[in-house]
């Protein structure tokens, strides 16, 4: 890094930290930096411009630069650990390239941004979005592409709406995504489940609850599943769809973590029924930026007048001005840039967070082992129940999920723990699991003595 440039920035937050500088501070022109320095106004401005990339100062054109707020310092006692939270790593949104998007969207279409819009969404977006999917081995046509706010609101309205194999019932993998739980719920769905684990499912029993169970559609996760990070083997893909089509079944394949995928070779569903036996939705939560609210789902032809009157008593049309920006963030390529940046830094933290476990957990303590992904599971002792590992690290600022609102009463497991590597910083991941695996064996321990003391007792 050139010396003088890293001169300046520390310059500015030591008088940040200082309290030398306030809320709505001007700072120094860049003429007055470059000779406080000596050294060139193109070597403050990309100074400055770090600065404002980590939200410190702000710069407003024809005036100058200006503090955010006031320095946050960093105290080490209120450091948390989080493997709870499911959004994008903050380190790594991109803010600022967006938000010359949103510019360049507003000078582009102007008026069109902010009235109504086509119910299927922004026509010139969708044409993008078929583009990109092309990548993911997703080959399909603008006129089939519905822009929905956010892939809940696709699946909330696949649940309540009719398909056209006139069926009634829904099945799911078990554990998985709690959101598609909770919309089965509200809109009273029967809903079955088949059992999910790293080894994959149940062929036979699959066939049997397509053949039996008057299914409308299978909701899937095929790659780095929620909760329990598995994906399936292009082999067992194919197998799922041939079923499918047998039984006239739906597939609703929920591709949310497809781009993270290392395998180049690994297809989602859709590509081996494109022709609309699987419905598929790609969402940009949790690869991008979660506030967009936008998501895309591909339907058979032959759905698309159902959904959009489903769509229109949601919402009429998701944020317009949100699909305008998208639309210009895919065309310019900054958004293959970005994918190409997360899949690297997901990859790692996946990695290190296996080494921890492999290195930490207690011989009776088993772990999902994903390639990539967001996610891995902690099967833990069957007589160790995760809301009491959760309450111990919420004590110690380590925030880990409990699993067991994943599954359906019928399935409920209570041992099963939640990680998320997408927000937790990558030198806390050690730390962080060595800390989970010592609750374990405190209460694993005090179990077995209690154990040990009834018997002792008869």
């Amino acid at each position: 890094m050139d010396t003088k440039y890293d001169g300046i920035v520390k310059d500015i937050k030591n008088q940040l930290a200082n309290g030398d500088l306030l809320a709505g501070s001007k700072l120094p022109s860049v003429r007055q930096m470059s000779e406080k320095f000596s050294c060139s106004k193109n070597t403050v401005i990309k100074a400055y411009d770090e600065l404002e990339k980590e939200h410190l100062i702000f710069s407003i054109p024809k005036s100058g630069y200006y503090v955010v707020n006031e320095f946050q310092r960093f105290d080490s006692r209120r450091t948390t650990i989080d493997f709870l939270s499911a959004g994008p790593d903050k380190n790594i949104m991109p803010y600022i390239d967006f938000q010359h998007c949103i510019n360049q969207a507003i000078d582009t279409y102007k008026e069109e941004l902010f009235t109504y819009s086509d119910q299927q969404g922004f026509y010139s977006l969708r044409v993008q979005l078929v583009k990109y999917l092309q990548s993911l081995q997703v080959f399909t046509k603008p006129e089939r592409l519905f822009i929905v706010s956010g892939s809940q609101q696709a699946l909330n309205l696949l649940v309540s709406m009719p398909f056209p194999n006139g069926k009634k019932n829904i099945l799911i993998e078990q554990p998985t995504y709690f959101g598609f739980i909770e919309s089965a719920n509200l809109h009273s769905i029967t809903t079955f489940g088949i059992d999910l684990s790293m080894d994959g499912i149940d062929f036979n029993r699959l066939e049997y609850i397509f053949r039996n169970n008057d299914i409308k559609f299978f909701y899937i996760v095929p790659r780095f599943q929620n909760p329990l990070g598995h994906s399936y083997t292009n082999k067992e893909k194919k197998r799922i769809v041939e079923l499918a089509e047998k039984y006239d079944v739906y597939i609703v394949e929920d591709d949310f973590l497809g781009e993270l995928d290392p395998n180049t070779k690994s297809d989602p569903l859709f590509s081996y029924n494109p022709s609309g036996r699987v419905i598929y939705i790609k969402s940009f939560s949790k690869i991008f930026l979660p506030g967009l609210r936008i998501a895309t789902i591909v339907l058979p032809s032959k759905m698309s007048s159902h959904f959009s009157r489903y769509k229109f008593t949601a919402d009429f049309n998701s944020s317009i001005l949100s699909q305008g920006a998208l639309e210009i963030y895919l065309k310019n390529g900054m958004f293959q840039s970005h994918i190409k940046k997360i899949k690297e830094l997901y990859f790692g933290k996946m990695k290190h967070l296996q080494e921890a476990c492999e290195l930490f957990l207690p011989n009776n303590t088993l772990y999902t082992k994903p390639a990539s992904g967001f996610y891995l599971t902690i099967y833990l002792p069957e007589h160790v129940a995760a809301k009491q590992i959760v309450q111990l690290l919420k004590e110690q600022h380590i925030f880990v999920d409990d699993a067991s609102r994943m599954f359906l009463p019928e399935y409920k497991k209570e041992n099963l723990i939640r990680l998320s590597i997408s927000q937790v910083e990558d030198n806390q991941i050690h730390t962080g699991v060595e800390k989970l695996a010592h609750c374990i064996t405190l209460i694993d321990s005090k179990r077995s003595a209690t154990s040990q003391y009834k018997i002792q007792l008869l």
